[in-house]
């Protein structure tokens, strides 16, 4: 059998179209979890519990708090502690753009978005959207183990 060899670097295209790009069926279980949060109105829970920390007036409109908590839950199960690390994750996968609701022509947020956003949520806030979300997840068995502890 003859051996292959890599390419030599060649000029890429300048433009590709997004309907070019290839495209997967995504990760299955960022698939399930997204049907989950969409059936049992995740956006909706995160938006009431976020608005008290949003002006409907001043500054220029954030993400949408659905997404920003997404973000969060590719950090915590794929064990990413950094929101750079977060922000890189989601705008390098094709899957974690659909789960955020991102087309593939458009920008992610970026890590000085998150960490704006985290500033301004309190403690509980954040406690208690997190664990809505493990509440549910642990009802439809999508988590694994006999003790959930959140930090």
């Amino acid at each position: 059998m003859a051996m292959k060899r890599r390419r030599q670097s060649t000029q890429q295209p300048l433009w590709i179209n997004s309907s070019d790009l290839p495209r997967s069926p995504g990760h299955p279980f960022y698939v399930k979890l997204n049907k989950l949060l969409i059936r049992h109105g995740f956006d909706e829970f995160v938006e009431a519990r976020y608005s008290r920390f949003y002006s409907d007036s001043l500054g220029r409109p954030s993400i949408p708090p659905g997404v920003d908590f997404r973000m969060l839950l590719v950090g915590f199960f794929e064990g990413i502690d950094s929101e750079r690390g977060i922000a890189w994750r989601c705008a390098d996968s094709l899957s974690l753009r659909d789960f955020l609701g991102y087309d593939t022509t458009e920008r992610t947020p970026d890590p000085s978005t998150l960490s704006v956003i985290r500033q301004r949520l309190d403690l509980e806030t954040h406690e208690e959207v997190f664990g809505w979300v493990l509440d549910l997840l642990a009802g439809q068995n999508l988590l694994k183990g006999k003790t959930v502890g959140v930090d």
